[in-house]
């Protein structure tokens, strides 16, 4: 059975998702200690708690766009409530009715979430694990901006570095330790967690 469990580094102040712009937007995030310039508040914006994942989106952050990684520290008050409002980008009917109501759900909520092939830093595909991609807008990406993030952090260097390893068959550089993040039985549930085999 495939398994769909929340992996992350997290502490005791918050837990750590990535995301991946150009270098102008990451610089003044960065200045800022938040998102400012470039960062369009008004559309849907990914988050993703796996490296690995982050790392394959964008290509070791060589893709256009996607030149340089941040390494974001939400509150762990923030990042539930993210986690509380999503819906499944599909239908799944363990947690829906019907298709109609998993429809009108999706439509309404400012969080959508999906699970995909987890990877792993040379980008291949896990043969099991699923990693979950977090979607946000509207008043989330507002509260996101303005509350939740706790610290911001620069990681293109270590991206780079992780390609570099994997091209020249190298040891690879330390990377960030990510284990299960723990939620309760009913946002499991919500989220369509399965622990797998």
């Amino acid at each position: 059975m495939t398994e769909r469990r929340i992996y992350a580094a997290y502490d005791d102040e918050g837990v750590y998702v990535y995301q991946a712009f150009t270098p102008s937007i990451v610089q003044t995030a960065l200045e800022k200690g938040t998102f400012g310039a470039g960062f369009d508040m008004a559309r849907m914006t990914w988050i993703k708690p796996s490296f690995a994942w982050m790392l394959y989106r964008s290509g070791h952050a060589t893709k256009p766009n996607q030149e340089a990684i941040l390494k974001i520290k939400l509150s762990h008050a923030g990042y539930l409530t993210i986690l509380s409002e999503s819906v499944e980008s599909s239908y799944n009917p363990r947690v829906y009715e019907d298709e109609v109501a998993w429809a009108e759900a999706l439509k309404v909520s400012p969080v959508r979430h999906q699970w995909d092939p987890e990877r792993d830093l040379a980008l291949r595909k896990h043969p099991t694990r699923r990693a979950i991609q977090i979607g946000i807008r509207g008043w989330v990406v507002q509260e996101y901006v303005e509350q939740w993030i706790v610290g911001l952090e620069e990681v293109t260097v270590l991206a780079h570095a992780v390609k570099a390893a994997v091209d020249g068959d190298l040891p690879l550089p330390p990377v960030p330790e990510e284990r299960v993040y723990p939620v309760d039985d009913a946002l499991a549930r919500r989220l369509g967690i399965t622990a797998g085999a």
